[in-house]
């Protein structure tokens, strides 16, 4: 278990892809804290299950988020991954929810970061992985704020990839494509309002229609590919956005 001494903070991770990062990493041994909403109950199961402890702060709010850190001490691996989506036309788009996206898909993951380096650069080891999006190299309609939140957490990794190179820390994006997780079920209703189309439209025609594979990324994949980028042998894979979309980008 190469990550047996590791502490790893992964957000947005008491459900789908968040969820498959905590438990790839917590099979290689890293101490996991886990963040993210859900059901009590279900978190005090994944917290045994994982040895883990879990922080409950909203990642919209720098002061939790700073005290999320505190409480979370020292850590070796940053995953950020916790997001939110809404899907409406620019005109349309919601004021409260740009912002709100914003906050969670992009300002959060500053946040954490800066929190994160200190100790890193310290030790001369560290791993920040941020879960971007196929979004983050390609646009699609009526995601105004994902889509400029996750373009924005691609040049953010680049610069901080930059910025810590010589000290031992990799940072890196990870990018699927869709991956059947609650936050692409939860923006189907909306991308059938928004679109006037049935939901097995939307699956087919809209959410898979660019993944040459035509199948779902399994959030174990994105997993895998996180626990790889941990290793000593990914040293020099850094300022690099790795796609897992079933071929989307490549076109």
């Amino acid at each position: 278990m190469f990550l047996a001494g590791k502490r790893a903070l992964v957000t947005g991770s008491t459900s789908g892809i968040g969820l498959a990062i905590a438990r790839s990493l917590a099979a290689e041994g890293a101490t996991l804290i886990l963040n993210g909403f859900g059901d009590a109950a279900v978190i005090v199961e994944l917290c045994e299950e994982l040895g883990a402890t879990h922080s409950g702060a909203d990642l919209t709010d720098p002061a939790q988020i700073a005290a999320m850190m505190d409480a979370a001490g020292e850590i070796d691996i940053l995953v950020n991954n916790a997001g939110m989506q809404h899907v409406a036309p620019v005109e349309d788009f919601p004021v409260e929810k740009w912002d709100t996206i914003i906050a969670l898909n992009l300002t959060a993951a500053f946040h954490t970061t800066r929190l994160a380096v200190p100790a890193m650069k310290r030790k001369g080891w560290g791993r920040i992985i941020n879960t971007a999006s196929a979004h983050s190299k390609v646009a699609s309609p009526f995601k105004a704020a994902y889509n400029s939140a996750k373009h924005g957490l691609d040049g953010f990794t680049k610069t901080i990839a930059l910025e810590l190179a010589e000290h031992g820390v990799t940072a890196n994006c990870v990018s699927p494509g869709y991956v059947w997780t609650p936050l692409v079920e939860s923006q189907i209703p909306d991308t059938m309002k928004a679109r006037g189309l049935t939901r097995e439209q939307v699956i087919n025609d809209v959410l898979l229609v660019k993944q040459a594979t035509k199948k779902f990324v399994q959030p174990e994949e994105i997993g895998a590919l996180v626990a790889f980028l941990c290793r000593d042998e990914a040293q020099n894979v850094n300022g690099a956005n790795w796609s897992v979309d079933g071929g989307w980008t490549a076109e």
